[in-house]
């Protein structure tokens, strides 16, 4: 057998959304920063993207993380997110999925009951609190970078659907909200393909017509991201709701979605309907969840915005090389629209 790459990965889902690590086998990527060597990925090196997540090595429904040496002081270890088609600068599920690789593989050291990291993420730095229990990670906490809403019951024209009123918020990545009941949505496993169509029509629609630009970083990407959301309710005490966020290319993030539940945070605390330290409980359409809270209030170059933790569990579930044959056809993959909506 001769393979001219191959690539160390730990298979991992965090909640049912599978968010891969690689952990050896990239090399050296240069960049002062972890933005900076997301750059380099994106532009030099998309060949490891797709040779992970195009079929017929990888498939539309995963992730995967590349864990790289940080430059940055306080930072253990640093990690750029890929996704099917785009390097988002924060995710919450693969952030989860990445700490408890890094722990359960003994990459960094296990302290129980309680290990506190700091990890360098393109969108910055991320301060996590992992709960240990005989050798396993049994929850992973992040402090997220900074949330804020862009436009509040703002309306979109979408074809085939009329005017639409929606929340646009950026939780790490750039969600555009919609409320799933007035689209006759209950966020059931059933309606997951439907779920998709609608929400990528949605997408496109208001990414053309409302305008997200980060306020500090305006090379982040604008909305790529359809969050759909049932109304919250009280359930033991905590703020609890259900969605169902519709990543590109239009597939369901199977789990309660980190960054999505930041973004409805800064929602729901600008239409004064959640106080800081108030537990919030987010839920996919798997019945999986994450709890939140609003950690203290902030701001991104003078725009109010809300700093958020979120908590959820991942799994290991497989050690693999994955390598490429010279000879193989499909050296980065390929997508068929039978699952690559768009």
């Amino acid at each position: 057998m001769q393979l001219s790459k191959v690539l160390s990965v730990v298979g991992c889902h965090a909640e049912g959304e599978v968010g891969n690590v690689v952990t050896g086998g990239v090399g050296d990527v240069p960049g002062d920063s972890m933005l900076d060597k997301m750059r380099y990925l994106a532009t030099e090196r998309d060949d490891i993207r797709r040779l992970l997540l195009r079929e017929p090595r990888g498939n539309v429904i995963r992730s995967a993380n590349i864990v790289l040496p940080s430059n940055h002081p306080d930072a253990q270890l640093g990690y750029v997110v890929m996704e099917s088609t785009e390097y988002p600068v924060m995710s919450g599920s693969n952030t989860i999925c990445v700490a408890t690789v890094l722990l359960e593989t003994g990459m960094l050291p296990m302290t129980e009951p309680v290990t506190r990291l700091v990890l360098e993420a393109p969108a910055g730095l991320i301060s996590l609190e992992c709960q240990c229990e005989n050798g396993k990670v049994t929850s992973v906490r992040f402090v997220n970078r900074p949330s804020f809403v862009f436009h509040l019951s703002a309306p979109v024209e979408v074809e085939g659907m009329g005017s639409l009123k929606v929340d646009v918020a950026w939780g790490g990545m750039a969600y555009v909200l919609v409320e799933a009941a007035g689209l006759g949505f209950s966020l059931l496993p059933d309606e997951a393909r439907d779920l998709c169509a609608v929400g990528q029509r949605i997408k496109a629609a208001a990414a053309e017509q409302l305008p997200a630009v980060h306020p500090e970083n305006p090379e982040f990407a604008g909305i790529t991201q359809t969050e759909f959301t049932l109304p919250v309710h009280r359930d033991s005490g905590s703020l609890t709701a259900r969605n169902a966020v519709i990543v590109s290319p239009g597939r369901i993030d199977r789990s309660p979605c980190g960054t999505g539940t930041s973004a409805r945070l800064a929602v729901l605390y600008a239409r004064g309907k959640i106080a800081p330290g108030e537990e919030f409980v987010h839920e996919s359409i798997l019945g999986t969840r994450f709890s939140s809270r609003i950690e203290e209030l902030s701001q991104v170059a003078g725009v109010p915005a809300v700093t958020c933790s979120v908590a959820g569990q991942a799994y290991i579930t497989e050690l693999s090389q994955v390598g490429l044959d010279p000879h193989d056809p499909f050296p980065e993959g390929y997508t068929l629209s039978d699952t690559w909506l768009s």
